[in-house]
């Protein structure tokens, strides 16, 4: 029995374990670890595996099973709520990063099928990396998350025409004058094959993955989900197109399922294990000696590459309608070469359309941008930041800010109002309840889509909070509270210093994702900072004890220590005076007590000035629970009323005298 395909697979196993646990500790993407591990261990490397042909061939499934994911991830509903960046950005930044690209690349190729195709190949970002870092810190749902995420969807989609664009870029898929034939029987196949899976993803796979289901067989479901895939990408290569459509044609059907969750579980393991074979692959061309020879070359064109994306993905995003700062993160983002270009590489170097040299060098210059582009995206907010905040870029009018029609005369100025930064889901909530209250609020939103559709009906403008002349713009130095509800972790800080150095007696609560961000953000003058991931904590273990039958005075005061232990230590150092629980040591005869006002008591009806129960009963009222609002600190003229519960700061002998006050038998 010949091992020693066996044998070389185990070598890039083991040898890949280690390189990418490197990569682990200094932050370097997993991709890039696989085309090192390539590298070291190619025929141009260390020569450790010399059955590179079959590699290749067990990589091609890597591809497949890539397009399949990638088909499956796109939902119908992501792109109807992202249209106008995924359709309008995306077909922007592709059309113009490849039209930029293609007259160098014609200097250096000679041939304008080759200069085109190079323009395919620095489009594309890497769908994997950036929106692995965004996820991981949160930003997925900030402006710049985004317009990311809108231009990766539609360089997902434009990897389809893209493959089936390189045997016509070469000729190979054109016979000699029948071209106009050929272009037509391609169209004819690809719509023949949309509608075909239409049908498929309509009636015939829910309904076999139905029956399927129903046996209840895990590895039943997940061979079918693998036949389905393989499948149509097989019918697709007999139909003279290529494995990588068939397979992102399987991915969408599936995706139609309700049983796609499951369908893409099953498969991902499969998909990490052969794709890392097919970046390994590649890795194995890249020869060392050239490299070492052309890194001048390399590096210019790297940093070609990455200026072209960011310049171009800029005023992409300034189109769209988003402020400076958004726009400059967004570009560091994707700046980089995406993986599926190695894809496009491949093929365009097997159908002649990259010469040797010019794939060594596209190679290099690829690894370097990814392996940049952790590092890019973790610097791109504070240099954003920096170049919005220059002098000649702050005289620039700071987006397209809109505050309705308010009067400069003094008595229609909103004063002690609130201001939302944001208009997500927190913000919304916020809003309706202000509205509810009767507070005067204004918005601040820099999704302009957003500005639009809720302009007629609330008080939103457009603009970038952390620019001080917007929050100016706003009232931020007579209104009462500034409440920064939004998804950049960075604008977040940027916004708090700047609201506290321009109002010192702003009351500022800040919604952050990570409990680690709260000192930092206190530290730049937040009142407030509820971490979304501690409160989530909080309300997980409150419903398991809840479920438990644990009483509700008991997890109520489990909730009080947890939140005690996280939150009291960071106000001992914002808040002078001595903290309560100190206080109780030094005067055991004081505490806060809680007393129902019950109906026809006599204390029902009566303002606290009337009932003089500081005067003569020695009860000083903190606050009142009415229905779900507490109201702090009380003034003379609040009238209590039934069903309220008072919180007084008394001793103990005083509260059990004044209980009858309280009471219907009073």
């Amino acid at each position: 029995m010949d091992l020693s395909l066996l044998n070389q697979l185990v070598t890039i196993f083991c040898l890949s374990i280690l390189v990418i646990y490197g990569c682990h500790k200094i932050k370097i993407p997993p991709v890039v670890g696989f085309l090192l591990t390539g590298v070291v261990c190619g025929p141009y490397g260390l020569g450790l595996v010399s059955a590179v042909h079959e590699v290749e061939l067990m990589a091609e499934i890597g591809i497949v099973l890539l397009m399949f994911s990638i088909g499956m991830e796109l939902s119908v509903s992501e792109l109807v709520r992202l249209r106008k960046p995924v359709f309008l950005g995306g077909a922007l930044q592709v059309g113009l990063t490849t039209l930029a690209v293609v007259p160098v690349a014609l200097i250096a190729l000679g041939s304008l099928n080759k200069a085109l195709f190079a323009g395919f190949l620095a489009a594309l970002s890497s769908t994997a990396i950036v929106l692995k870092i965004l996820q991981q810190s949160g930003q997925m749902e900030s402006p710049h998350g985004r317009i990311t995420l809108s231009i990766l969807i539609f360089q997902d989609l434009a990897i389809v025409p893209m493959v089936l664009a390189v045997p016509l870029l070469d000729g190979s898929g054109l016979s000699e004058g029948g071209t106009g034939i050929e272009l037509l029987l391609s169209g004819l196949k690809t719509v023949g094959l949309m509608g075909g899976g239409f049908l498929l993803a309509r009636k015939l796979v829910p309904a076999g993955l139905a029956l399927v289901v129903r046996t209840r067989s895990r590895e039943l479901f997940l061979i079918t989900t693998l036949g389905i895939c393989l499948s149509i990408a097989m019918i697709t290569s007999t139909l003279g197109l290529s494995l990588s459509l068939g397979a992102f044609m399987a991915g969408l059907i599936m995706s139609e399922s309700e049983y796609s969750h499951s369908a893409l579980e099953g498969i991902l393991p499969f998909k990490e294990v052969f794709t890392s074979l097919f970046f390994t692959s590649v890795g194995m061309l890249l020869n060392l000696n050239f490299f070492t020879a052309h890194l001048p070359e390399i590096a210019s064109v790297t940093i070609f590459l990455m200026l072209c994306k960011m310049l171009i993905v800029l005023p992409v995003s300034l189109l769209l309608g988003y402020p400076l700062r958004p726009a400059i993160i967004a570009g560091l983002a994707l700046c980089q070469i995406g993986e599926f270009s190695f894809v496009l590489a491949k093929a365009g170097f097997d159908h002649g359309l990259m010469p040797a040299d010019s794939y060594q060098i596209f190679l290099a210059a690829s690894i370097a941008t990814m392996a940049a582009a952790p590092f890019l995206i973790a610097v791109a907010p504070r240099f954003a930041s920096k170049v919005a905040g220059l002098p000649f870029v702050a005289r620039l009018p700071a987006g397209k800010l809109r505050v309705d029609e308010v009067s400069t005369s003094e008595d229609s100025v909103l004063r002690d109002h609130l201001i939302i930064i944001g208009f997500g889901i927190g913000g919304k909530y916020l809003a309706r309840t202000a509205k509810s209250a009767g507070i005067p609020y204004t918005i601040l939103e820099m999704n302009p889509d957003t500005v639009r559709a809720y302009a007629g009906t609330e008080p939103i403008s457009y603009g970038d909070a952390t620019h001080p002349s917007v929050l100016q713009a706003l009232g931020a130095a007579r209104a009462g509270v500034l409440a920064v509800v939004i998804s950049d972790p960075a604008a977040t800080r940027g916004i708090t210093e700047a609201a506290r150095h321009m109002a010192p007696g702003l009351h500022i609560v800040v919604r952050t994702h990570f409990l680690g961000e709260v000192e930092a953000l206190r530290k730049l003058g937040a009142n407030e900072v509820i971490p979304e991931e501690f409160e989530a904590a909080v309300e997980i273990f409150t419903r398991v004890l809840s479920r438990y039958l644990v009483p509700r005075a008991d997890i109520e005061r489990f909730v009080r220590d947890v939140r005690a232990e996280n939150y009291v230590t960071a106000r001992k150092l914002h808040v002078p005076g001595i903290p309560l629980e100190d206080l109780r040591k030094q005067m055991p005869e004081i505490n806060v007590a809680a007393v129902g006002v019950e109906a026809q008591s006599p204390l029902d009806g009566v303002s606290l000035a009337d009932s003089e129960l500081r005067a003569k009963h020695g009860l000083t009222v903190i606050g009142v629970l009415r229905g779900d609002e507490i109201v702090a600190n009380p003034g003379g003229n609040f009238l209590l009323r039934a069903g309220d519960i008072a919180y007084v700061f008394a001793g103990s002998e005083a509260v059990s005298r004044a209980a009858p006050l309280f009471s219907s038998g009073g």
